[in-house]
């Protein structure tokens, strides 16, 4: 892969470094900036993954968009340009990509949910994959979050990795930032806050 399109050790460190400093700080100024970044720039991703909270409770929502986040965060660090928005479009066939692989080796549904992995996806971003399989590793552990949640997200994550990698290498491009999204979901006030808090938006940034 193309060293421009491949999401790089120090990236995926510098990304685990500013997120833990926003939430030892509690810097509601710098969150809710993020927050607005994500929903300006990535409205279909954050729709995407905050759609598990209606079936499956705030719980499951709630990391789904933490982790979706952490995803589109990597990807963004130490880019000149901005990364391109992923649309509807995009993420479907990111996970029929997905689905697809997946359905190839059955086997892989009797592995821990971290290492549910299709290895010509990792090598394709490896350190993205490093990353987050060690988190949701580290988080079942020390019963952050149960087995079943780690389940339930581990498909919007590799989704967001498949859609954003494909996007870079041009395989399936997203919208170049700047076009006018039709349509783009906006982020309610009774909805999760796109920041990962699990509150309601009104309850969060909403309140800014």
């Amino acid at each position: 892969m193309p060293e421009a399109q491949l999401v790089s050790t120090d990236d995926v460190a510098r990304t685990i470094e500013s997120f833990t400093r926003l939430d030892q700080r509690g810097d509601k100024r710098a969150m809710n900036k993020l927050a607005t970044r994500l929903q300006k720039e990535q409205p279909f991703l954050l729709q995407y993954a905050a759609a598990l909270r209606n079936s499956h409770g705030d719980a499951v929502g709630e990391a789904a968009v933490f982790y979706t986040t952490l995803v589109w965060a990597m990807f963004d660090r130490g880019r000149e340009a901005t990364l391109p928005r992923l649309t509807q479009n995009n993420l479907d066939q990111a996970e029929r990509v997905i689905d697809d692989a997946h359905g190839a080796d059955p086997s892989i549904a009797e592995k821990p949910v971290h290492e549910r992995v299709i290895p010509a996806m990792v090598t394709r971003q490896p350190n993205v994959y490093a990353k987050v399989q060690e988190l949701i590793a580290e988080d079942v552990k020390e019963a952050a979050m149960t087995d079943a949640t780690a389940a339930l997200i581990w498909k919007p994550i590799q989704v967001a990795v498949e859609a954003f990698d494909a996007a870079l290498d041009g395989r399936r491009p997203g919208e170049r930032q700047g076009t006018i999204v039709h349509e783009a979901p906006k982020v309610g006030r009774n909805d999760l806050c796109p920041c990962g808090s699990g509150k309601k938006y009104k309850k969060c940034h909403g309140m800014a």
